[in-house]
């Protein structure tokens, strides 16, 4: 399974990649403007940094006006890959950016309908978001098992981009399910490599080792 880093902090993506733990990027308007930093500047210092795809959202409601947004956002760097809306428009507009070779990531998707319409438009990732589903009550990590179900059912090359990622649980659990991608924040990444065991084990090592008076180096 791939981890896309989600965040649009540029520090806290510098520090995660000496690690080989960022396939990717997936960044936001509520993320940009957390930032406080202007979205174009980020973006392109994001994809200076990170080999993989870098999702940039379009904010254009109209299918015409996704279409130019995302051509410009792809513009900027060759591992752009446009966000757009799970919406009828922006069905219409990831169809048109696809058939340009520009890829897609549907975003805010919350039902495998959703997810078959997207990947029969033609997008190279689906995002469907389990912690919203599960804020409201619903399994989300079962739509991610459906998505999986419809696509391998009929072969569809779009990549299941499990989103809204709130614990160890929810990648442990896509990972089983067989989500392609999991995006995440960096405080969740970091977390999947403590255990106490891990901890109580190599206090346990380091103790016995001090006890010898020796010196790797």
């Amino acid at each position: 399974m791939k981890f896309f880093i989600d965040t649009a902090e540029v520090s806290e993506i510098k520090a995660l990649i000496p690690s080989g733990m960022v396939d990717g990027v997936t960044t936001n308007p509520s993320l940009i403007a957390k930032s406080g930093r202007n979205i174009l500047e980020v973006i392109k210092e994001i994809c200076a940094l990170v080999d993989g795809p870098v999702s940039a959202e379009v904010t254009a409601t109209t299918a015409k006006d996704m279409v130019t947004e995302g051509e410009f956002l792809f513009g900027l760097a060759s591992n752009v890959c446009v966000k757009i809306p799970m919406t009828w428009d922006g069905l219409e507009a990831t169809n048109a950016l696809a058939a340009k070779g520009i890829p897609v990531n549907v975003t805010l998707c919350f039902s495998a309908a959703q997810a078959l319409l997207a990947a029969k438009a033609g997008a190279a990732f689906i995002s469907p978001f389990i912690g919203r589903l599960d804020d409201n009550g619903l399994d989300g990590l079962e739509l991610i098992e459906e998505i999986r179900t419809v696509y391998d059912n009929y072969g569809y090359e779009t990549e299941i981009l499990a989103a809204s990622i709130r614990s160890i649980g929810h990648m442990k659990d896509c990972a089983l399910i067989g989500a392609d991608v999991a995006t995440a924040p960096p405080s969740v990444i970091r977390k999947m490599a403590g255990h106490v065991l891990t901890d109580q084990g190599l206090a346990a090592f380091l103790a016995d080792w001090k006890k010898t008076g020796q010196s790797i180096l």
